[in-house]
């Protein structure tokens, strides 16, 4: 594993992210359980009330929460960026996610228009006291790496969708929606996934991929022009999309190519690297790296579908690309901070990354979540199919957040003892 060019005197609290990490699971598992209790004619159509309330808590709940742990790990050991009393922003920051999406569920799911506003409410704070901050700190950072770079640009598609989701909520506890909310729920949607989820990843790949897998770097080309072509892309795409929408499609030609050529270079980096040990997160590189393909030029050709077939990409996308790359790196960044925070104590003799987690664990959950994965997709075409999905991605969340709890027991019980070397006189941050 490459270490350099990490800065390790910045590094927040580890409950900071871990809160985020831990959480995460759980609202796939509610997500789950909605699928199972829902019926697929109105799950299955894009503007229900079930497909709404389902998409955020995936969305929000999973996406968002392991979005904002990676930022707030990563931006002071990327970048020596200090974020400004992290620990109780954190705190406060998760308190209102979490009650702003339970509150949207069933806000949603029974009309409530209060609640409904509430949530609305502590969505956006939640999200933005966070981001912002993030934000304004990246303006001090010497040295703008790519990375940097794709995560100063993801939030600035963050904050836009996240307000933009701000106004869409309290257009239902409202009741008024009109042409112009579903014009807005369009870009709210794609700027949020590629543009905030899509053009993170990307950035992250860049630094994470060398790193735990020992792969070849990204090209200059790759690293200096992929993220902005995408977000110009995007950008064209939401003025096609309000004024021209019957020439949207050069737009997402342009988006669908580079995201396609992102997924090869992720395939090719992962084919060369140096220690070609394969597990589990490798599987999850893999998989994403072909849905990402398949996912983006589906939602190209769509264009001429009128749309037809948006969930199904959706699933593909969302599933196969984001939740799969998501999955694979909660397993090596969460056994990472562990590792990274008991180290920097003066603990040396922990357990390995890969000790941290159980393999056997790991392949079922992979299996259960391809099941799921898949079964969710003929489940657009065979309703028959979605009830045992559900039941697989419900039990793969289960084995997911197990795992990533005994990862966490390696840190209480060996925090309990006394460290190795005494590293206060060093007066690193931990």
């Amino acid at each position: 594993m490459e270490l350099a060019g990490l800065s390790t005197d910045q590094a927040p609290p580890i409950s900071a992210p871990l809160r985020f990490f831990l959480t995460a699971p759980l609202f796939a598992i509610l997500a789950g359980i909605l699928i199972l209790l829902s019926d697929s004619a109105t799950l299955f159509s894009r503007y229900s009330i079930e497909s709404i309330a389902i998409t955020h808590a995936i969305a929000i709940g999973f996406f968002g929460f392991v979005m904002l742990g990676a930022l707030m790990q990563m931006l002071p050991v990327l970048a020596g960026v200090k974020l400004y009393k992290v620990k109780t922003i954190t705190l406060y920051s998760h308190t209102m996610l979490v009650f702003g999406v339970l509150f949207m569920i069933y806000g949603l799911y029974f009309s409530q228009s209060t609640i409904n506003l509430l949530a609305a409410i502590l969505l956006v704070i939640g999200f933005l006291i966070l981001l912002i901050p993030m934000l304004i700190a990246l303006r001090d950072v010497n040295n703008f790496s790519p990375t940097v770079k794709a995560i100063n640009t993801s939030l600035i598609f963050a904050i836009i969708s996240i307000s933009i989701g701000g106004y869409l909520l309290f257009g239902y506890a409202t009741q008024t929606m009109s042409y112009t909310h579903f014009i807005l729920a369009n870009i709210h949607s794609v700027w949020a996934i590629f543009g905030f989820v899509g053009i993170l990843i990307i950035g992250v790949a860049f630094q994470v991929i060398p790193m735990f897998y020992v792969a070849p770097r990204f090209k200059p080309f790759c690293k200096q022009w992929v993220v902005y072509i995408i977000s110009v892309g995007l950008v064209v795409w939401a003025f096609l999309n309000i004024y021209y929408p019957e020439y949207a499609y050069i737009a997402k030609t342009l988006i669908s190519l580079f995201f396609f050529a992102f997924g090869t270079a992720v395939w090719v980096k992962l084919n060369n690297r140096r220690r070609p040990i394969s597990d589990v997160t490798v599987w999850y590189w893999r998989i994403a790296s072909v849905f990402i393909g398949i996912g983006f030029f589906a939602w190209l050709f769509n264009s001429f579908l009128d749309d037809e077939y948006i969930v199904v990409i959706s699933i593909i996308i969302g599933g196969g690309f984001i939740l799969s790359i998501m999955i694979g790196m909660l397993y090596k960044i969460v056994p990472f901070l562990i590792w990274f925070h008991l180290n920097a104590r003066g603990y040396m003799n922990i357990p390995t990354m890969n000790e941290m987690t159980n393999k056997k664990i790991l392949i079922i959950q992979f299996t259960l979540y391809l099941l799921s994965l898949f079964g969710f997709i003929l489940a657009c075409f065979y309703p028959a199919f979605l009830i045992y999905s559900a039941l697989s991605f419900i039990l793969s969340m289960i084995l997911l957040e197990y795992s990533l709890i005994k990862a966490v027991l390696v840190y209480a019980k060996t925090i309990k003892t006394k460290p190795d070397f005494d590293m206060s006189a060093f007066n690193m941050k931990v």
